[in-house]
């Protein structure tokens, strides 16, 4: 009964991470980066073809026994791991991206994982090792993060809200530390990691290499394409923090024993060196100007400010002065008549409001100062005097 509570806990704090996440994403930034091909196809391309290749050429280059290659090749086949779109939430990388492309990839996913997986552990391994895989734990971690994903978005989409987006962000960097500290007590109470700081060169060398090289890639790879910094971040995170949850999920029921605790020190020391090596690139991006935080900001500011949120608020303010300032010369919208007097040509406009109809302003995150912007006036006059002679 006990596992199946820590289960349940586990899984709890996993759906509110990547629900939390998901709500703050304001929807007309996802629906544009929906429409951002360089950055998903790189993405993709570096999540399903590259790291699971760099883990295979790990595999076979070092010889690695069953219980740690074949968990090992889950980890590099697994789609982005909901802390990437928690280190982008934190340090201000491109979070609409973020959930964007962990969306897509645990989509992909479905089809893509055991692709990876029957392929290289085939070819690496007797098939008989592979016909052990528990493909149920694939697909239940793969749905929570989906049904995360959805709700958290159709939360964000009907409240239409900033303030919402802040709390959202909140509750879910909360759960994320909290998983973290789950995480780190289920580990250090089980014996899979009772010997994980002796273990042969090896291991540590086959779990550091895809973790390092595939967050250098996709950096790179972004950069070359000319993404934007926040994005090329984005793209780098995803490709480098892989989903855990699943590898430790087949380790469970694929061994037991000895080979339980190898394959378990996988997943373990995976996120170890996953936190440590985004969390120095993301501290690196941030003085390097390539997030939305200011490179002169505190930490504090940077950890504690939801950017992302503020982002989407300035802009859509300064889409409703544009709309207002505009509208007063668009002449689809305004009836005009001239009238001359005493060498005096004066032109009246009667401005309609182009604004009707559509949809209005969302609520406010109460952080950033508003200011009302006066209406137009019903007629405008123009002094074209100076025009005559």
């Amino acid at each position: 009964m006990a596992v199946s509570m820590l289960e349940i806990l586990g899984n709890f704090l996993l759906f509110a991470l990547v629900f939390g996440m998901s709500a703050t994403v304001d929807i007309g930034c996802m629906k544009h980066q929906v429409r951002n091909k360089s950055a998903i196809i790189l993405g993709i391309l570096c999540q399903f073809i590259v790291l699971p290749f760099l883990g295979f050429a790990v595999v076979n280059l070092l010889n690695l026994e069953p219980s740690i290659g074949i968990t090992l090749l889950v980890v590099t086949s697994s789609p982005g791991g909901s802390y990437s779109n928690w280190w982008c939430s934190m340090f201000n990388a491109d979070l609409a991206l973020s959930v964007t492309m962990t969306a897509i990839s645990t989509m992909v996913s479905i089809l893509a994982l055991p692709a990876n997986l029957l392929l290289y552990a085939n070819i690496s391994y007797q098939r008989d090792v592979t016909n052990d895989l528990d493909w149920a734990s694939v697909f239940v971690a793969l749905a929570i993060v989906i049904a995360a994903i959805s709700l958290g978005l159709m939360c964000s989409y009907y409240c239409h809200s900033h303030r919402f987006n802040i709390i959202a962000n909140q509750i879910g960097n909360a759960a994320g530390l909290l998983l973290i500290i789950f995480s780190a007590t289920m580990t250090n109470t089980g014996e899979a990691d009772t010997k994980i700081w002796s273990r042969h060169w090896t291991f540590y060398v086959s779990v550091l290499v895809p973790c390092v090289l595939g967050l250098a890639i996709a950096s790179i790879s972004a950069s070359l394409v000319n993404l934007r910094k926040p994005e090329r971040m984005t793209v780098a995170i995803e490709c480098g923090y892989q989903n855990v949850g699943i590898a430790t999920s087949l380790a469970l029921t694929m061994f037991n024993g000895e080979e339980l605790k190898n394959a378990m020190g996988i997943p373990f020391f995976y996120g170890v060196c996953e936190m440590f090596v985004v969390g120095v690139y993301c501290i690196g991006c941030w003085k390097s100007g390539w997030t939305k935080a200011p490179a002169n900001a505190s930490l504090w500011t940077v950890l504690f400010t939801t950017f992302e949120v503020l982002e989407a608020e300035m802009k859509e303010l300064t889409e409703i002065e544009v709309s207002v300032s505009e509208s007063s010369c668009d002449g689809s919208s305004e009836k005009s008549a001239d009238r001359e007097e005493n060498g005096v040509l004066t032109h009246y406009f009667n401005w309609t409001d182009t604004t009707a109809g559509q949809s209005s302003p969302k609520i406010p995150s109460g952080i950033i100062p508003t200011r009302s912007p006066s209406p137009p006036s019903a007629s405008i006059k123009r002094d074209f005097s100076d025009a005559y002679v």
